[in-house]
C-alpha cells in the first residue's frame, strides 16, 4: 500500500478560515510538509499549527532562491525546478513506504501555490486529493468589504511581476481586478495603475485576515513598507470614465432642422498590424481620445495611457459596438473605434455609418482615418500585383447570400481583373475558397498567378506564389488575403509579381 498526498489550503491567515476537511487530514496526517524562506518561519505551518500532531514527521521545504536573482545555470526558473523535483523525491519516500503526506499550502494549493509543483511531478504515481482553501484575494475583500465585481463584469487576477505595459493594458481592459505578488513590484504597479486610470477607488490590503491585517487606499501607500503578502482590490464598479448613459431615452428629435454636429466618432484603421504602419494622423486621435471601442485583439494594439478606458468585444458584434461608441460620444466622451488594416474595407466604418443611420445619433459626427489595407501590405511584399484595375471582394457569406458572391466572383472573372480576395476560409467557412476556385477556373487560365500572404507584416509573415490550379483550399485560413492575377499579370525571375498598366 501506498500513502495518499493531499494538497491542503489552510487559507490566508486566520486559523479559523480553515476548511473542517482540511483540519480533519491534517489532525490524521503521518506527514506533514511545507515551503518556507531561507531563515524565515513557514505561514502555512504558523496557520495550521495547533492541528499538526504531535507524532508527525514535518518536511520543511526551504527555497532556496526568493527573487529573480541566482547563479544556477538555468536562472530562476531552472533553480525552482531543481528545487521541486528534490522536494518530490523527499516526499516520494514517505509516500512509497505507505505514509500520507498532507502538503499545506497558504489560501487555495491551486492558486498561485507551490504544492502545483509537487502535484505535477507526483500524481501520476500515488493516489492524490487537492483540499480547497480560502484564497487571500476572498480574504482581502472581506476585509475590505469591497465587491469586486457586480452581475455581467469580468474579474481579472494580475500579478504583480507582469511587465508593466501589459500590466497596464489589462488593467484598463478589464471591470474589476486583483493584483498579487506585491513587495519589490508595488512601484511599477502603482504606475500601472496610473496609466489605466484606476488608483481611484482601489485598496491596498496587507497580511488579509491576520491580527497585523492593514487596509487602505492605494493612494496611501508608501512603497518601502509594502511586503510580499499584500495586494491591491481594483473594484469594477469604481471603473472610471465609462459614460452613464440611458438606453431608454427618447429618440433624438430633430424637427427637419440640421445642426452641426456636437459629437464625434473616430473610426481608426491600424493597419495591418507593425506600429511604422500606423499613419500620424492615426496615432494622433487614438492620442487624444477617451475610449477606444472595437475587436478585442485591435484594441489591444492601442498602447494604454493615463485616461483611455478601453471597450473590447468579439468579432460579430459590429453594430453592437458602433452603438457602444455613439452613445459615448452622446454623452460627451471623445471615442475612437479601431479597425484593423483600413477601418474603411471590410471594416467598422460601415457599421458605425449603419448604427448612426437612428435618428438618436443625428448629433453625432463620424470621422473615417484612414490606414493601409491588409490588400495594400500583401500586394506591396510581392511587387506590384495591383498595380493596374482590381476589384476586392469578400467571402465571408455572414452578411451577403454566397449567390451574390459567386456572382461578383463571376463578373470580376469575366472582366479580367486583377481580384483581391478577404476572408477566404475559416472554421464555420470550409467550402467556400473551394467553390470560388471553380468559379474562377470557368473564366481564368489553371495557371493564373495567385498571390497568398498570410500574417503580412507580423513575425509570422509567409507570401507564397501560386496559380489558381495549384491553389490548395485546405491550406488557406482567415489569417491569409489572396490576390488573384489577370491575364495580364506577370512574374519576374525573381519572383516578383506584376500587373502591366496597359491591357493588350
Amino acid at each position: 500500500m501506498t500513502g495518499t498526498l493531499y494538497g491542503v489550503g489552510v487559507g490566508p491567515g486566520d486559523p479559523e478560515l480553515i476548511t473542517l476537511k482540511a483540519a480533519r487530514l491534517i489532525r490524521a496526517a503521518d506527514v506533514v510538509a511545507y515551503h518556507a524562506g531561507v531563515g524565515k518561519q513557514s505561514n502555512a505551518r504558523r496557520i495550521a499549527a495547533d492541528l499538526i500532531p504531535p507524532g508527525a514527521v514535518e518536511e520543511e521545504l526551504v527555497y532556496p532562491v526568493t527573487t529573480q536573482t541566482t547563479d544556477h545555470p538555468g536562472g530562476y526558473a531552472g533553480a525552482m525546478s531543481d528545487f521541486y523535483t528534490e522536494c518530490a523525491a523527499r516526499l516520494r519516500a514517505h509516500l512509497a513506504a505507505g505514509r500520507d503526506v498532507v502538503v499545506l499550502a497558504e489560501g487555495d494549493p491551486m492558486f498561485y501555490g507551490s504544492f502545483m509543483y509537487l502535484h505535477d511531478r507526483l500524481a501520476a504515481e500515488f493516489p492524490t486529493e487537492v483540499v480547497a482553501g480560502v484564497p487571500a484575494f476572498a480574504a482581502a475583500t472581506a476585509s475590505a468589504a469591497l465587491p469586486l465585481a457586480r452581475q455581467t463584469d469580468v474579474l481579472t487576477v494580475l500579478p504583480g511581476t507582469l511587465p508593466e505595459p501589459e500590466l497596464a493594458r489589462r488593467l484598463a481592459d478589464t471591470d474589476g481586478a486583483v493584483i498579487m505578488k506585491l513587495g519589490r513590484t508595488f512601484t511599477k504597479v502603482r504606475s500601472a495603475l496610473e496609466q489605466a486610470g484606476r488608483v481611484q477607488g482601489s485598496w491596498y490590503v496587507e497580511r488579509a485576515s491576520m491580527d497585523v491585517e492593514r487596509v487602505l487606499p492605494v493612494a496611501d501607500v508608501a512603497p518601502e513598507e509594502v511586503p510580499y503578502f499584500s495586494m491591491v482590490l481594483v473594484p469594477g464598479d469604481a471603473r472610471p470614465g465609462v459614460a452613464r448613459y440611458d438606453r431608454t431615452a427618447p429618440p433624438f428629435e430633430t424637427n427637419g432642422a440640421v445642426a452641426e454636429p456636437s459629437a464625434e466618432v473616430a473610426v481608426v484603421g491600424l493597419g495591418p498590424g507593425p506600429d511604422e504602419w500606423l499613419s500620424t494622423e492615426a496615432a494622433q486621435v487614438l492620442a487624444e481620445v477617451d475610449h477606444v471601442v472595437g475587436y478585442g485583439p485591435y484594441v489591444a494594439r492601442v498602447p494604454q495611457r493615463v485616461g483611455l478606458v478601453r471597450h473590447a468585444s468579439g468579432n460579430t458584434v459590429e453594430v453592437e459596438r458602433a452603438r457602444e461608441a455613439l452613445e459615448l460620444a452622446l454623452a460627451g466622451e471623445r471615442v475612437a473605434v479601431v479597425s484593423g488594416g483600413d477601418s474603411g474595407i471590410f471594416g467598422m466604418a460601415s457599421a458605425v455609418f449603419e448604427a448612426a443611420e437612428d435618428p438618436r445619433y443625428a448629433d453625432v459626427a463620424v470621422r473615417v482615418v484612414p490606414g493601409i489595407s491588409a490588400v495594400q501590405a500583401v500586394a506591396a511584399r510581392a511587387g506590384a500585383p495591383i498595380g493596374a484595375d482590381f476589384a476586392v471582394l469578400s467571402l465571408s457569406d455572414r452578411l451577403k447570400p454566397w449567390a451574390v458572391v459567386e456572382r461578383r466572383l463571376r463578373a470580376t472573372s469575366q472582366a479580367d481583373l486583377v481580384l483581391a480576395l478577404y476572408n477566404p476560409r475559416s472554421r464555420s467557412r470550409s467550402e467556400q475558397l473551394a467553390k470560388a476556385q471553380a468559379v474562377l477556373l470557368e473564366h481564368r487560365s489553371p495557371d493564373t498567378v495567385v498571390v497568398i500572404g498570410r500574417d503580412v507584416g507580423r513575425d509570422e509573415e509567409s507570401l507564397t506564389v501560386t496559380t489558381l490550379g495549384a491553389l490548395d483550399p485546405e491550406k488557406i485560413d482567415m489569417k491569409c488575403l489572396l490576390v488573384v492575377g489577370a491575364s495580364a499579370t506577370r512574374v519576374t525571375r525573381s519572383g516578383r509579381v506584376w500587373s502591366p498598366r496597359f491591357v493588350g
